[in-house]
């Protein structure tokens, strides 16, 4: 085994990433790094296979990496798994860069290409210099402490076995073997952010200090193990600061997050899941005791302050108005539905997902809807009419809950029911009423 197989080697077995009993899919693009991976790790006796996605952006060029590939496979031996991928189109569509679009299709493709032959992961050939350009793209954009640590070597079903040597490594390993690779001449431009910083920061870096991409990396390693512990610290503070943690969102005491050292670092460090990023958390936490209700956005997630806690909620379409002609049970979302009955004589029920009324005094159609700003209506019990949103302020519903409230009026666009919460009084059931109108939410699992 010579020394770069060794360093590599030893990376694998100091993060524990790969098992000779295993299978794992190479992402193989024709360079210098995915190159060396399949040779390093066909080398060390792992079992490989490789894939090679096409994204047609370079034209000729595009076409000579496939081919490379194609040969290189047939010499060593490796399966090989090739996807065409109209790029542009993609990025046009979704509306992202053709630099996200070429990462968004290649890793949705390699994740079920893992799928599908049964791989372990999927093996990328980042290197140290990645790394490291990783940390200084994190620092301009602002970063806390994970964006200092650089790539893992591990993230979900991708592995990095190279992560541990440079590219200076990888090319004397190539020329050793006397193996070729291709050469991508976008790489050689400093068209965008990672380009620039490998071609004109890390240059200017390395005439402070040659060994600047080492110390850089070295730094990354140990703050990766201070972020270890750091973790584990703020792992235990969020059961302690919030309530009902999850994908779906959370609730968070203000009261107990200002009593931890660095609050607005902790803030960072609950939100960072769902997608807010410094800037944002900012504002949040300078605005932490401000007026109630206002709200914050992430890509896929809505907080709001409210009463003493910060309530974060995964973002869901609007319901749309729905009119009911007749009785019969109507569809409002995917997880709700509401049935619409009129039962003989009086009924009467104590359900708050069931409104029972006067079927004489409601006529047909009904409307179903979200609450809006000035609706009124009589709750039962009372004469005098009120706000629905001043009702649910005094019900202590959060802003989210009262943007999801749903109304049901009559054929005249009044009021009947707060759905889930009071009927109109003036729709009630008396001992005159000979037909009841009976509403219920049904949820839908």
């Amino acid at each position: 085994m010579n020394r770069f197989a060794a360093s590599v080697y030893t990376f694998i077995e100091r993060h524990d990433l790969l098992s000779h009993k295993a299978m794992y899919i190479i992402a193989l693009s024709g360079g210098a790094d995915s190159v060396a991976l399949a040779v390093v790790m066909k080398e060390l006796g792992y079992n490989i296979e490789a894939a090679h996605c096409n994204f047609h952006l370079r034209g000729s060029e595009s076409d000579r990496d496939e081919s490379f590939v194609e040969l290189f496979c047939q010499e060593q031996g490796i399966p090989l798994h090739r996807a065409h991928f109209h790029t542009r189109e993609y990025a046009t569509l979704h509306k992202v860069s053709i630099e996200m679009a070429a990462r968004d299709l290649r890793y949705d493709y390699f994740e079920r290409l893992r799928r599908d032959t049964g791989a372990t992961a999927v093996c990328v050939a980042h290197h140290r210099e990645d790394s490291v350009e990783t940390v200084l793209i994190n620092m301009l954009r602002g970063t806390g402490i994970h964006g200092m640590t650089g790539i893992s070597a591990r993230s979900g079903n991708i592995i990095r076995p190279l992560l541990g040597v440079s590219r200076k490594d990888i090319e004397n390993y190539l020329e050793e073997k006397g193996q070729a690779f291709v050469t991508d001449s976008t790489n050689l431009v400093d068209d965008v952010v990672r380009n620039k910083i490998r071609l004109d920061i890390m240059p200017l870096l390395r005439e402070i200090n040659p060994n600047a991409d080492k110390a850089i990396y070295d730094t990354a390693e140990r703050l990766n193990d201070a972020a270890a512990v750091f973790d584990d610290t703020v792992e235990k503070l969020r059961g302690e600061l919030c309530r009902s943690y999850s994908d779906e969102g959370c609730v968070i005491d203000i009261e107990k997050l200002e009593r931890c050292p660095a609050p607005q670092t902790i803030l960072f460090e609950l939100l960072r899941p769902y997608g807010f990023n410094g800037s944002v958390v900012e504002q949040i936490y300078g605005n932490i005791n401000g007026r109630t209700g206002a709200v914050y956005n992430s890509a896929r997630y809505d907080l709001a302050a409210d009463r003493g806690h910060l309530i974060v909620e995964l973002r869901r379409g609007e319901m749309k108005p729905l009119t009911a002609p007749e009785t019969g049970t109507y569809v409002i979302s995917d997880t709700l539905k509401i049935r619409i009955e009129i039962v003989e004589g009086i009924e009467i029920s104590r359900s708050a997902d069931t409104a029972t009324l006067d079927a004489g005094k409601v006529g047909f159609p009904l409307h179903i809807r979200p609450a809006a700003p000035a609706d009124r209506f009589v709750p039962f019990g009372m004469k005098g009419s009120k706000l629905v949103s001043d009702y649910l302020t005094d019900r202590k519903r959060s802003v989210f809950e009262k943007r999801r409230q749903i109304v049901v009026t009559g054929k005249d666009d009044s009021i009947i029911w707060i759905a889930g919460e009071r009927t109109d009084n003036r729709c009630r059931v008396t001992d005159g009423t000979l037909k009841t109108l009976k509403i219920t939410l049904l949820n839908q699992q």
